[in-house]
């Protein structure tokens, strides 16, 4: 007699999707230029941007704090901005400098100055706080900025441990090469299949200007356009990821220690 072959396939359990999955994606450099400002006002409008953080030094800082102001939902941080360098001719070069990087009174005054500013545009205090090309990793300015959020009970970018951060959606390499294929709709798909049980704050920089003197420019339209992208959303519906933003997120549970 034959005995029939068990259904293994049939009779597994089901595996129990990842829960609890949050995720802010977060837009640096609002205010910047108009043309930044369109891009990540479209990618929260018609995308997944569910936050952006505030260069309060640039001319399109009024326009991007005015849209804050109307749109409460849309958490609105401190981007601090002391400079900016550029890998060009085979070294890193700046383009702009704000203050001396080996004076810290001036560099803790500025930093002072940016947040007073941001409240005077925005009406209140940012919601988080990170910094161009994440100069606050780096002492002395990290603990100071440790300290500064800690005043303000917000979370400061890589030092918070109930966010986990993400810049793995970013299209050139440490040293300018364009990457592509991380800024298209399966790069960031394949990003949003990875995230960890949280709250990860995915970054991203969309932008609408191709004129803006920086290192990272033409990327910006192409972001814009994935995060846009209707398979984006629903990839974050079928993995069960939440979006929200960094007012939103308060009160969630604390990622899980990995």
């Amino acid at each position: 007699m034959e005995f029939a072959r068990p259904d293994h396939d049939r009779d597994r359990e089901p595996e129990a999707p990842i829960r609890d999955r949050y995720v802010i994606v977060n837009a640096d450099d609002f205010g910047q230029s108009r043309g930044i400002n369109r891009g990540i006002i479209q990618a929260h409008e018609h995308g997944i941007v569910t936050s952006a953080s505030l260069m309060v030094r640039w001319a399109g800082a009024a326009e991007a704090a005015a849209y804050g102001r109307a749109h409460p939902n849309f958490s609105l941080g401190l981007h601090i901005d002391l400079g900016e360098m550029a890998y060009r001719g085979g070294s890193w070069v700046p383009l702009y400098q704000v203050v001396a990087e080996d004076n810290f009174e001036a560099i803790t005054a500025e930093v002072l100055r940016q947040l007073a500013d941001f409240r005077r545009l925005v009406g209140g205090d940012p919601t988080h706080l990170d910094s161009h090309q994440h100069v606050h990793r780096e002492e002395p300015l990290r603990c100071f900025l440790e300290e500064l959020a800690a005043n303000l009970g917000i979370p400061l970018r890589s030092c918070a441990s109930e966010v986990r951060y993400c810049g793995d959606f970013y299209g050139q390499n440490g040293k300018g090469v364009p990457c592509p294929e991380a800024i298209s709709v399966d790069g960031l798909i394949g990003i949003l299949a990875t995230l960890t049980p949280g709250i990860t704050e995915l970054s991203c920089h969309p932008g609408l200007d191709k004129d803006l003197d920086a290192m990272y420019c033409s990327e910006r339209a192409a972001e814009v356009k994935t995060l846009c992208d209707p398979r984006v959303r629903a990839a974050v519906i079928a993995e069960e990821i939440e979006l929200c933003s960094f007012a939103s997120s308060a009160g969630r549970a604390q990622r899980p220690d990995t």
